[in-house]
């Protein structure tokens, strides 16, 4: 009797229901009371604005990646070694094989493509008045940012996977979604395009809650950096891609370098026309001073430099994570261990090795006085960006300071004498795989990351607020030479080398031609090291072979001497750290096979 009564009791609450229903049809209908609609964030200015911040805040920078993690592998060298973990095999990669690589990707920036695309269909319904903040109305402002991130996430896309397909507005769920890549041409054309539709609406600056949005200069800056790169050997008749079906994709079919270089150059020089922005403290007395403004220009809130830069606000309370000015949360503070930081950011022996000495030459470790004693008469911005065994810091953590008060990186390991074994014992160093402290977190390269990282950070969960800077006047200059030098302009590319040397207390250049081409590619590695640049140099300049060499690291050991006491100096030894064998076809990442069945309109990559 209980069964039958619960199902009559069933029976007529279902037979209610859908009475209710009958008498209300607009049931189905109700606007949730917790959800806004896109037509509700467009008739408010400030969801207009959160809005678009929510498109920066998915503009990725190479220390985070997509689930929030800071990922500072993903740069320059180590950013190489990373790229290396991928396999991409036959067109084969799926968005599974990308949990390794959290950095620019095809879905992601297409999803905050679409948002922008949202933006211009809907900013026309929007309520604006006519106020002006820093010379600009909210209305012009924000499209102007929709434009510039626009630009940016297409420039994101075109320099991993040549031309893409330009999609301009958003699909609906009964839409065709299939579309075919656009050319190479076509694509460097819509962001320049873009890029000028910014600036003409961007302010020159931005001031209180605003800095940090994009500028004028921002665009510009932006517009540099494409024409720059699309100026570039990789996508100008490059023959390593003869054979491929669907060369314009790649790179242009008409047109001359020349024709680009000269457009890179003036697009360059309408940054530094604007008369906004310098070097950074450029006349150090000393190659001291030149080192230690170097470490303050990475980890100062603003500099004389900063064109387009992302900021970050530490969370109180003690938490684990901290958040960037568009709300991403971001962890784990990398620096060496055994100060209790996250070692993870681990310059390679290559890319120490390639630091000048004082007075311009190479170093080698096959002179035999400079492996003696490596770190010595560096460039100063040796100093300010790498952790060498024996540099001092800063105090170590108390429970660490007991077994280093002073603070000095230790990376080596000690041979010492244990009388009551009669046997060598090795000791490890604090910052070393073997330490005591948290050797989990160690580092494999005998280095540290020394740029970027502010020395006032305590713990590896305490939060940092060094700001990300996506562009520097140094860039701007470093792109007026390059393309001064594609055009033969030797003298005034040297002019703008050696202003930068210069601010680095290094000795001026002197080279012309292909020597000069060279300097300028050795400077521009060194002055924005892990700056996110060099892993697409090497591919725009096509230095595959050269540059995907074996990657090195450094054995440090403070030997036994005979009489069974502990050399005071390291023995420091380079050594292979991971084998490495470029493979043409990594000039172009893979489209994700997810992409590909969705999609029989898209043209695979060479070599896939």
């Amino acid at each position: 009797m209980k069964k039958i009564f619960i199902s009559k009791v069933f029976l007529i609450s279902i037979l209610s229901l859908f009475l209710m229903v009958s008498c209300n049809q607009d049931f189905l209908d109700q606007k949730p009371t917790d959800e806004l609609s896109e037509l509700d964030v467009f008739q408010d200015p400030t969801l207009i604005e959160s809005y678009i911040n929510g498109v920066y805040g998915s503009v990725r920078h190479p220390f985070v990646g997509s689930n929030g993690v800071m990922k500072g592998e993903f740069v320059d060298e180590a950013h190489d070694m990373w790229y290396g973990f991928l396999e991409f095999n036959n067109s084969l990669q799926t968005s599974d094989d990308l949990q390794g690589w959290r950095y620019e990707d095809w879905a992601s920036n297409y999803r905050s493509i679409r948002k922008c695309n949202v933006f211009f269909e809907k900013v026309d319904q929007g309520k604006f008045n006519d106020v002006l903040i820093d010379g600009k109305t909210l209305k012009d402002r924000l499209t102007g940012e929709a434009h510039f991130l626009r630009a940016f996430l297409y420039t994101q896309l075109v320099n991993l996977y040549g031309g893409v397909p330009i999609i301009k507005t958003t699909y609906g769920l009964t839409d065709d979604f299939k579309i075919a890549r656009n050319t190479y041409s076509d694509c460097i054309k819509f962001i320049v395009e873009e890029c000028d539709l910014a600036a003409g609406l961007l302010p020159l600056d931005n001031t209180g809650g605003n800095y940090g949005r994009a500028t004028k200069g921002a665009a510009l800056a932006l517009k540099s950096q494409v024409l720059i790169y699309a100026a570039s050997e990789l996508h100008n008749n490059n023959p390593k891609f003869s054979g491929f079906a669907n060369p314009a994709l790649l790179g242009y079919t008409s047109g001359t370098a020349q024709e680009r270089w000269t457009a890179a150059k003036n697009a360059t020089k309408a940054v530094m026309d604007l008369n906004l922005y310098s070097l950074y403290k450029p006349e150090p007395a000393t190659g001291a001073e030149a080192t230690q403004n170097f470490i303050d220009l990475f980890i100062a809130d603003r500099t004389t430099e900063d064109i387009y830069v992302k900021f970050f606000i530490p969370k109180e309370g003690g938490t684990s994570f901290w958040d960037d000015n568009y709300g991403n949360n971001l962890a784990l503070v990398s620096g060496p261990n055994g100060f209790h930081l996250w070692g993870q950011n681990a310059p390679s022996g290559n890319a120490v090795d390639a630091y000048e000495m004082t007075d311009g030459s190479k170093f080698s470790w096959a002179n035999p006085a400079q492996a003696a004693l490596p770190y010595e008469n560096r460039d100063p911005r040796f100093y300010s960006s790498v952790f060498y065994e024996g540099v001092k810091w800063r105090p170590r953590p108390p429970d660490v300071a007991i077994m280093d008060p002073v603070g000095v990186i230790q990376v080596g390991t000690w041979e010492t004498w244990d009388n009551a074994t009669n046997s060598m014992v090795e000791v490890p160093g604090l910052d070393t795989r073997n330490s005591p402290i948290e050797g989990f977190n160690g580092g494999y390269m005998g280095y540290y990351l020394r740029k970027f990282i502010d020395p006032s950070v305590d713990g590896q969960f305490s939060g940092m607020k060094v700001p990300w800077r996506y562009f520097r006047y140094t860039e701007i200059l470093l792109n007026y030479a390059e393309a001064c030098i594609e055009l033969g302009q030797d003298a005034e590319a040297r002019t703008y080398i050696n202003m930068i040397r210069k601010r680095a207390a290094m000795p001026v250049i002197t080279e012309s031609g292909a020597a000069l081409r060279d300097r300028y590619r050795q400077e521009r590695r060194i002055e924005l090291y892990m700056e996110d640049k060099r892993f697409y140099d090497v591919r725009r300049w096509v230095l595959g072979p050269e540059t995907y060499i074996d990657l090195t690291a450094v054995d440090v050991r403070y030997k036994l001497n005979p009489d069974n006491t502990t050399a005071t100096v390291p023995t420091i030894t380079p050594k292979v750290h991971q084998t490495r064998k470029w493979d043409d076809k990594s000039y172009f990442f893979p489209i994700m096979r997810d992409e590909m069945n969705k999609n029989d309109m898209l043209v695979q990559n060479p070599g896939y």
